[in-house]
């Protein structure tokens, strides 16, 4: 399969379509889910073309989980959460929704379940969320 450039996140990088972002580098950008999850579940995209993680470049795959690492300690930090969840699926039969490659990085507390997939949020609670998210970036 080939990388198509008309998917959401592809949209979102080129600023077609709004999302909340909470850090971006120069090979990644980090979204808020407008489905989470759990409170503080982010998306973690490479600003260049992938499909999935089948066909990334090496650099692409190394700039995302450099990236996960860094959010997952502000989530942690932000949400004070026991852990996080990492997903990334890659095409239909593995789960794959939108055809760019992304991260999932959920914050997580002992014994809580994830909630069900495909319920929009409010916006203003994915904003309260990022806010905290940034706030714990900013704050080291």
């Amino acid at each position: 399969m080939t990388y198509q450039d008309d998917n959401i996140f592809a949209k979102v990088l080129r600023c077609e379509l709004p999302s909340e972002q909470v850090y971006e580098d120069d090979q990644t950008l980090v979204i808020m889910d407008i489905m989470p999850r759990a409170d503080g579940h982010m998306l973690v995209i490479p600003k260049s073309p992938a499909r999935n993680m089948l066909d990334a470049t090496n650099d692409q795959l190394a700039a995302c989980l450099a990236t996960v690492q860094i959010v997952s300690h502000a989530a942690l930090k932000a949400f004070d959460a026991q852990g996080i969840t990492l997903q990334q699926f890659n095409e239909a039969a593995g789960g794959q929704e939108v055809f760019h490659l992304h991260f999932h990085v959920l914050p997580r507390h002992d014994g809580d379940k994830l909630r069900a997939p495909g319920n929009m949020e409010d916006m203003k609670v994915i904003k309260a969320n990022a806010d905290k998210i940034r706030a714990a970036l900013a704050s080291g």
